[in-house]
């Protein structure tokens, strides 16, 4: 029995600025020769991904990341009847360049990488797929790709220094905010640019301004579940767009959905807990 390849498909989320996600099947021919204005960065998800860069045919298999540098001209095709599957990031190089602090553009010379820390920057950028990147991610997202590509290509980190009391500001404001904050704010509350402020951010708490928010969003939504709110009231009260949003986010951070929360703290206040196989214990 001859086996059909899946139907190929492309996805692409709304452009933000500087920066677009897709996600895309090809099965045989993808591309013809072309080139784009930006960075291309992408991991490729399964089968084998070939393209021609350079003057070199080059084969790209699961896990590994593609890099393509700025009009550089590339083609694309399937290396197996199976087709291949990928995501891929193009970010403008404008955003880079800020990210390194005016050093020259990073320039990788093997365009297929295995390098796992650059693996986990893609799959944090396509978490919520197609939903557009939220404003406070992206200067995270595109200081942990610019230090990749540096490190790559043999380039200093920068050394920009920033104080503590600018990270203790931030940290204040993302504390207290009831509504989405932007990085043009913590700019200016704190004036750091915010490429230097998501990298000192991290370096000193942990993780980006943007995880750390979504953190205390989810704090406030469990102190709502705990008080018997709807799932969709919790939801708005924490800052979240929607129920659904909500539910990815606390999903990632807890390891269960915030209904399956509920339903446990309402069993723990019972004090009947419910054993495995779904039956009480009489």
């Amino acid at each position: 029995m001859v086996e059909v390849a899946p139907p190929d498909f492309l996805i692409v989320d709304p452009p933000t600025t500087g920066l677009q996600r897709l996600r895309a099947r090809f099965s045989g021919h993808a591309y013809d020769r072309h080139r784009h204005e930006t960075y291309a960065v992408g991991v490729t998800e399964a089968g084998l991904q070939c393209f021609h860069y350079r003057g070199a045919a080059r084969t790209s298999m699961p896990g590994r990341i593609v890099v393509l540098y700025p009009d550089e001209v590339h083609d694309g095709h399937a290396g197996a009847p199976t087709g291949f599957v990928y995501s891929m990031l193009y970010v403008d190089p404008s955003l880079i360049a800020a990210a390194v602090d005016g050093r020259a553009l990073p320039f990788c010379g093997e365009p297929v990488l295995d390098d796992l820390a650059l693996r986990h920057v893609l799959a944090e950028a396509f978490i919520e797929f197609p939903r557009p990147i939220e404003d406070l991610a992206l200067p995270a997202l595109v200081t942990a790709l610019a230090d990749a590509l540096a490190r790559h290509a043999g380039a200093l980190r920068s050394t920009t220094r920033v104080s503590g009391k600018a990270i203790v500001t931030a940290r204040e404001l993302l504390d207290t905010a009831a509504e989405t904050v932007s990085a043009a704010t913590l700019e200016t509350e704190t004036g750091v640019d915010r490429y230097a402020l998501a990298r000192a951010f991290r370096a000193s708490i942990g993780t980006s301004p943007h995880r750390y928010l979504i953190g205390r969003r989810l704090d406030r939504a469990k102190v709502q579940i705990a008080a018997g709110i709807s799932l969709a009231d919790a939801a708005y009260a924490a800052g979240f767009a929607d129920q659904s949003h909500m539910t990815r986010h606390f999903k990632s951070r807890f390891g269960l959905t915030p209904g399956r929360y509920a339903a446990l703290l309402r069993n723990g206040d019972r004090g009947t807990p419910t054993p495995r196989n779904g039956r009480r214990r009489v």
